[in-house]
């Protein structure tokens, strides 16, 4: 759940004074913003990114980016529609389908509307390539509809991530699998992302019932944990490809680190610094990752 403002809910078709922007330019804007335009955009951008190093040529290439696209815009949308009604009794801002901008049913439409063209736009990578990213987003909805508030709320991050330089490798021809280190240091980011994602709104969450495993660990629990997978994503990264670490995957490690553990060090001051250090691992590991990406095939 997105860190938000707080204000009185305006729910969807209620009586009374109409909801700023709910003319049709309005109901546009909102039902971009459901999407979660931030969070899709980055991983359609890491994926092509992903592909584009393994060699994938430009027309490969902007097919794997349109697939992940679509399966994003729906598990964004599927995610603002589900959680609407919640979301409304909180009174968060920036929820379009909460807040009357646009209805949980069109979001519901939009969502349907993307995945039924994820589908065949995943199989067209390959067979084997788009069976690996439909599993993903078919975790990543398990994850809206039921998972968020489970222990198991890690696994669709841990699925999605790895299934990103699996996908990417699967779709070159002849379809070749993709180094293991690869595929594991993307399921530590993805297990990091959750951890950092959930981390601004771990209260705000557990008043709304939410019991995922940050939730179960509390703030400072998460905090602490935080930086151990984004570690062990660097030195997968920096040990994982054959022969012996070069300069780029020592330096790497040696700023992961200092990154890393400053954060929780730091946290006793300033709340902040834990998520700081750890989006600076994670821009190294990724760093190196989209690097190490030619190498994966």
């Amino acid at each position: 759940m997105d860190a938000t403002d707080r204000v009185s809910p305006v729910g969807a078709g209620a009586a009374g004074a109409q909801p700023a922007g709910a003319g049709r330019r309005g109901r546009v804007v909102g039902l971009a913003l459901a999407c979660h335009p931030g969070p899709a955009l980055a991983v359609t951008a890491l994926a092509c990114a992903l592909a584009l190093g393994s060699g994938l040529g430009g027309p490969r290439c902007a097919l794997v980016t349109v697939a992940v696209l679509t399966g994003q815009l729906s598990v964004g949308w599927c995610n603002d529609a589900y959680d609407a009604r919640r979301d409304a009794r909180a009174g968060r801002r920036g929820k379009p389908a909460a807040d009357g901008t646009v209805g949980p049913g069109p979001v519901w439409a939009a969502a349907a509307i993307a995945l039924a063209l994820c589908v065949p736009l995943s199989l067209a990578c390959g067979a084997l390539a788009g069976t690996v990213h439909l599993a993903a987003v078919t975790a990543a909805w398990l994850y809206n509809l039921r998972l968020k508030a489970t222990a198991l709320s890690w696994l669709p991050y841990v699925a999605g991530f790895a299934a990103l330089p699996a996908a990417a490798a699967l779709s070159m021809p002849g379809g070749p699998w993709p180094r293991w280190w690869t595929v594991t240091a993307g399921a530590l980011l993805g297990f990091a992302a959750h951890l950092a994602d959930t981390l601004p709104d771990i209260a705000a969450d557990r008043a709304a019932g939410i019991r995922g495993l940050p939730h179960r660990l509390g703030d400072r629990g998460t905090r602490l944990l935080l930086p151990l997978p984004l570690l062990g994503a660097t030195a997968v990264l920096a040990f994982g490809p054959p022969g012996p670490v070069d300069a780029g995957g020592a330096a790497a490690l040696l700023l992961a680190g200092a990154a890393a553990f400053a954060g929780p060090a730091l946290g006793r001051r300033w709340r902040k610094a834990a998520l700081a250090g750890a989006v600076a691992v994670a821009a190294v590991d990724l760093a190196l990752l989209l690097v190490r990406g030619a190498a994966a095939v």
